[in-house]
């Protein structure tokens, strides 16, 4: 394959998924400023490796590519406790943005925050394993089967982690599961 045809397709494949990328490592960790430099590592990464592409699952590929490398960068840089800080919305570049309601009062607009906040915080908080599964399955939108191909775990699992990152979600902002 010739260079040519690798920039072509690595930009049909990677980066239409960049700005999930982003998201991704975003929540791993915790800064924006750090989840630019492991999505460069990784779209590094899935330049070297766009030849033993098999044209499936692009999204899940890149973004197991952003996982992979996050979890090595973490590991040279961080110590192991992780810390999000901030909000999802800061997480995919975007200012945190309310439905457009002509009937949105100031009021419900501040409940509307405070809520979008309260989850983002329980999120931030669940143990890595399952704040990783909730990010993937809830706010990229990944299958399942997707997810368990990524992990190298029973869809099983998947799903008993999701179910269990979503009980504390919900302990952690006062809503009985």
């Amino acid at each position: 394959m010739t260079t040519n045809e690798e920039s072509e397709l690595f930009r049909q494949i990677v980066v239409p998924h960049l700005a999930d990328a982003l998201a991704l490592a975003r929540w791993l960790t915790g800064s924006l400023h750090d989840a630019e430099d492991v999505v460069q590592e990784a779209s590094i990464r899935a330049f070297s490796a766009i030849g033993s592409y098999e044209g499936r699952g692009q999204r899940a590929w890149l973004l197991s590519i952003v996982r992979n490398t996050c979890f090595t960068w973490l590991a040279k840089n961080r110590p192991k406790e992780i810390v999000l800080v901030g909000s999802a919305a800061e997480a995919d570049g975007t200012e945190l943005a309310l439905q457009e309601d002509p009937g949105l009062d100031p009021e419900a607009e501040l409940i509307q925050r405070a809520d979008t906040a309260a989850v983002e915080a329980a999120i931030a908080a669940l143990p890595q394993l399952y704040r990783e599964v909730v990010v993937l399955h809830d706010i990229n939108d990944l299958s399942y089967k997707e997810i368990a191909a990524m992990l190298s775990i029973p869809i099983g699992t998947v799903m008993s982690r999701l179910s269990r990152a979503r009980r504390q979600i919900a302990m952690q902002i006062g809503r009985p599961s």
